[in-house]
């Protein structure tokens, strides 16, 4: 280990040591999660200063980085293999374990498929995995991590785009990841509901589609229906959802609002609309009890598409996001805007899946140019090969 590293890890243990509240909580060892130490660090040498945009300016914008953490729906069996072999990865795997109460590793390896896709197992597991691969990418290329100047995390990966960024620490994320998809798993049960996938084109009509979707589930006898848009992924590409019967409805009628296909996605309820409520309160419980900081870098809010301001900022956010759509889209364009001519930073999809890389793809072509994607499944068979 460099005396880099080794002086980053002894400061995050440091700032383990003085935590207050949750002894009942299991701790990470020390050696876990230290990139926010290197973080802290990195700034520290450019003058002392915490702000990463001043930092940033002192580099060309090629040598920057985006670290884009995915959300539910990209799990897969065997999501972590490829991560093993590298440094501190089985010791977050067993400070996970701790938090959780099971062996989330060997859920990750081994399924089965359908225990791994349910909300209480996919968020905990998908949020790991993605710090896991923060574990390798620092390990293969360190100044990715340590010239990030901005992260951006899908619904859940929010969570481990802040643990990554410093702004909470790894246990206290997870045990608040936890507690998140609890609630939501509870609030889809109460309700059938989902998510539709819609890709339509320039005249669709997606929010009359809703209206009409939600006036047929009244003519039914659903009282006060829920049927909305609740990602905004890439331009005329959304996902809505609500009422099982509201998108049944949508699904029959596409051709009626020009949607050019649809599709059911696996998740258990409608997430990111009313239908969410009753998970806000035990999320917005935890989030105060927790030690939220600033976040060293930049981190993009799925709310609104903005940087997080400070810690009640991120604790309000975090809440509301439970019931309010991911403006994932708007997200990409505010992380990317830049003058014509000025070139894009590399971006690494840290965790299971390349539907980032995807969507990146359709909403800012030469953004996507610079994208990488930090392999979870299998191990490197050619160790020169980065990633």
């Amino acid at each position: 280990m460099s005396v880099r590293v080794a002086r980053a890890a002894r400061a995050w243990a440091r700032s383990m040591s003085g935590r207050r509240g949750f002894s009942n909580w299991p701790r990470p060892p020390p050696a876990a999660v230290d990139v926010a130490a290197l973080l802290r660090e990195a700034t520290a040498a450019d003058g002392g200063s915490r702000d990463t945009e001043a930092a940033a300016g002192r580099r060309e914008p090629g040598q920057c980085s985006v670290l884009l953490f995915p959300g539910q729906g990209s799990q897969v069996v065997g999501m972590g293999r490829g991560l093993l072999r590298y440094p501190r990865v089985r010791e977050l795997y067993d400070a996970a374990r701790r938090v959780l109460g099971y062996d989330l590793l060997e859920l990750s390896l081994r399924g089965p498929q359908e225990a791994l896709d349910r909300t209480v197992h996919c968020q905990p597991a998908v949020f790991v995995a993605s710090l896991a691969a923060v574990e390798k990418l620092h390990h293969l290329q360190p100044a990715v991590t340590e010239n990030c100047v901005a992260a951006a995390g899908f619904s859940v990966g929010e969570f481990a785009a802040l643990v990554f960024a410093g702004a909470m620490e790894f246990s206290e994320g997870l045990y608040a990841v936890k507690i998140r998809a609890e609630a939501m798993q509870e609030a889809s049960e109460a309700v059938p509901s989902g998510m539709l996938s819609v890709l339509g084109q320039r005249q669709s009509k997606f929010t009359v589609a809703c209206l009409e979707a939600q006036e047929h589930c009244r003519t039914r006898g659903i009282e006060n229906p829920v049927c909305e848009v609740s990602n905004y992924l890439f331009p005329d590409c959304r996902v809505i959802s609500g009422h099982l019967e509201a998108l049944q409805f949508l699904q029959k009628n596409s051709s009626k609002y020009h949607f050019r296909r649809t599709k059911m996605l696996p998740v258990s309820g409608g997430f990111h609309t009313s239908l969410m409520e009753p998970a806000v309160e035990p999320l917005a419980q935890v989030l105060k009890a927790i030690d939220v900081k600033k976040p060293l870098v930049s981190v993009h809010s799925n709310v609104d598409g903005n940087k997080y301001m400070h810690a009640r900022h991120i604790q309000k956010l975090l809440v509301r996001q439970l019931v309010s759509p991911v403006k994932w889209e708007q997200t990409m364009h505010a992380i990317y805007q830049r003058k014509k001519g000025t070139a894009f930073p590399r971006t690494f999809e840290v965790g299971p899946g390349k539907q980032l890389g995807t969507i990146l793809k359709s909403c800012n072509l030469q953004a996507w140019r610079s994208y990488s994607h930090v392999e979870v499944l299998e191990a490197d068979e050619d160790p020169e090969q980065p990633l």
